[in-house]
């Protein structure tokens, strides 16, 4: 998947090559969104194994993101769902990543026992 100039800038470089095979997929998809793929040809572009690069494009393929046809691979060209992709993907595994995942007991015990009165409001 493809960041954005000030991410590129502010994120060390251990940090960007931590990215997961569906994203490194998607990124180069991305890339060359205007050709398909074999994903045989995406695993030697992106020096990865053929077989988590199959496993990553059969589940980017589940979530829309990727289009198949025969033994082709290409980028969807629905924006609007890679937007949503890589922003909340990117962000939740960052905010993971630095600040552990979210303990939803934690959040009960603090969480106030009256609803806040705007939701009373528009009961």
């Amino acid at each position: 998947m493809s960041i954005d100039r000030d991410t590129f800038e502010k994120t060390s470089e251990d940090e960007l090559e931590e990215l997961s095979v569906p994203d490194q997929v998607l990124g180069f998809l991305a890339a060359n969104d205007d050709r398909a793929f074999k994903a045989r040809e995406i695993a030697s572009q992106i020096g990865l194994d053929e077989g988590a690069v199959s496993t990553a494009l059969s589940r980017l393929k589940d979530r829309d993101l990727v289009e198949h046809k025969a033994t082709y691979w290409a980028i969807t060209d629905d924006t609007e769902r890679l937007d949503g992709y890589s922003g909340y993907e990117r962000a939740t595994a960052l905010f993971n990543q630095r600040l552990g995942t979210e303990d939803k007991e934690s959040w009960r015990e603090h969480a106030p026992e009256e609803p806040h009165p705007s939701v009373e409001d528009e009961q």
